[in-house]
């Protein structure tokens, strides 16, 4: 009952944002919604919503997004090197890489950072594994594959989701 609470809250926040409005009819409209897609949609809300209201989260959030730059930045140099530099190996593939991260809220934002990170794309998730699409193969062992893809995004994302 308390995380139906909870969402509701959020829902009804989120709503007050959107609308930037206390006009009665906006606040009427806002919990009636609020209300019905805390009903309708508690199995598909996150589960654990209520580890939003833990500070430590936020900040290892907030020391995620620069790393999360880097990379980005690192990759979009990469790639546009290889496009105009004709000599730069490309050797495409798709390699399965192990994830330690347990939460699907956590697998899910490991997967978007992945695949927003140029030369990247996160193909499917089964279990513990992504499949990953990646532009340059430098090696065949799943571990290395692991630590050059996965690696640096899993220390901060198991402190913010798990």
């Amino acid at each position: 009952m308390a995380t139906r609470i909870f969402q509701f809250l959020i829902i009804f926040i989120l709503w007050l944002l959107l609308t930037w409005s206390l006009a009665p009819q906006e606040v009427i409209v806002g919990v009636a919604l609020a209300l019905l897609l805390s009903i309708m949609l508690y199995d598909v809300f996150l589960q654990g919503s209520e580890k939003l209201v833990q500070p430590a989260r936020y900040f290892w959030f907030l020391l995620y997004l620069p790393v999360f730059f880097y990379y980005v930045v690192r990759a979009n140099l990469d790639v546009a090197y290889r496009v105009l530099h004709p000599e730069m190996p490309i050797r495409p593939g798709i390699v399965k890489v192990r994830t330690s991260l347990k939460s699907d809220m956590a697998k899910t934002f490991l997967a978007n950072s992945i695949t927003l990170t140029p030369g990247t794309l996160t193909v499917d998730i089964i279990g513990d594994h992504l499949y990953i699409h990646w532009i340059n193969i430098v090696t065949e062992d799943p571990q290395e594959e692991t630590e050059v893809i996965v690696k640096r995004f899993e220390v901060f994302l198991r402190r913010i989701f798990e």
